[in-house]
Parts: structure tokens; sequence; C-alpha cells
């Protein structure tokens, strides 16, 4: 019996330590997260609307026929596909990023960076291209990221990137389209 006692109290103690490690570890993303450089290149996100307020409403069934059944897990469930898995993620052409649920533009590839997390990952979203919501799951504190024209989950923005915002938006490939520029 003593052998179990301590055992348990070893196991929630370790639990204890390492809920508590992340949650120090964390690092919440602010409201207005974009700083003063890129707020000239774009708008910082708003917080995402309720979807009936999305310009693109489907029914579920209607998006299941959009969507691949890949596609509808990320962008209507908030799931997420495999790291490195996305052909979008070795994309370095000049041109356009969409949503893959409304064709709506939302990044450049002039922001797009390698970040090594295995995610196609941006600097900048395009100004008035996305909205952000508090996502609490996993017991983590994480800004998830939306398509700000029909409310398909993109992903999650963090504070750890490049300059000038010092953002990763951190995007499910299989959120995306690629559309490239067109010679002039």
């Amino acid at each position: 019996m003593n052998k179990n006692r301590r055992r348990t109290f070893l196991l929630g103690s370790a639990a204890l330590t390492v809920f508590a490690g992340t949650r120090l570890l964390r690092r919440p993303l602010p409201a207005a997260a974009a700083p003063a450089a890129a707020a000239q290149a774009t708008a910082a996100p708003a917080t995402a609307a309720p979807a009936t307020h999305y310009e693109v409403v489907h029914t579920e069934a209607e998006w299941r026929k959009l969507l691949t059944p890949a596609q509808y897990n990320i962008l209507r469930e908030q799931g997420t596909e495999p790291p490195f898995s996305s052909p979008l993620l070795n994309e370095h052409r000049v041109g356009i990023f969409h949503c893959a649920g409304c064709d709506l533009p939302l990044y450049s590839s002039k922001t797009k960076f390698d970040s090594g997390t295995g995610w196609p990952s941006f600097w900048a979203p395009l100004p008035h291209a996305v909205l952000t919501s508090e996502d609490g799951s996993f017991g983590m504190d994480r800004t998830e990221v939306h398509c700000r024209r029909c409310g398909g989950h993109l992903g999650h923005v963090f504070q750890d990137g490049p300059p000038p915002t010092g953002l990763r938006y951190c995007m499910d490939g299989l959120a995306l389209t690629f559309a490239p520029a067109t010679p002039a």
C-alpha cells in the first residue's frame, strides 16, 4: 500500500510540474499583435465574429461537397495536417495564397518564410484577410487564425517569427491554395 501511495504521489507531482511548466512557458498573443512596423504593412487581425456574420456561408453538406475530406477536417473541424506533408511547404514561386474554402486572398509569397516547423509560415497576412480567436484546446493558450470571409480554420499565430512583425502565422497547407503571379 505504501508503494502505491508513493507512485501516485510521484506521478501526480510529475504531471503537476509538466502542467505548470507549460503554463509558464506559454507566450499568448496580445489582441493587437502587430508591432508598429507591421501595422503599416497590414492591419492587425480582428477577433473572429460569429459564423452568421461571414460573407460565405454553407451548410455542412455543402461544405462537404466543396472540400476534400482532409480540407473539411481542417477548415470546418479545426483539424491539423501532419507536419511536412503539405506541397505548399516548399512553394517558393511569387504569388498569393488563398483560402481553400472561399478563395479569399490571404498571404503574399513575399511574407512566406521557412520556420522549420513543417507547416507553411508567414510573417503577416494580407490586409483584412484573417480574423483571430483565442484557442484553449489541448491545455494551451493559443491564437487561432480564421479566414475573414468564410470563417475557415487556417492555423495559429505565434510570437516567434522574423522581423518586421515577430509573428509566425503557422498555416495548414490544405487550408490554402496557391495562385502564381502572372507575368506582366
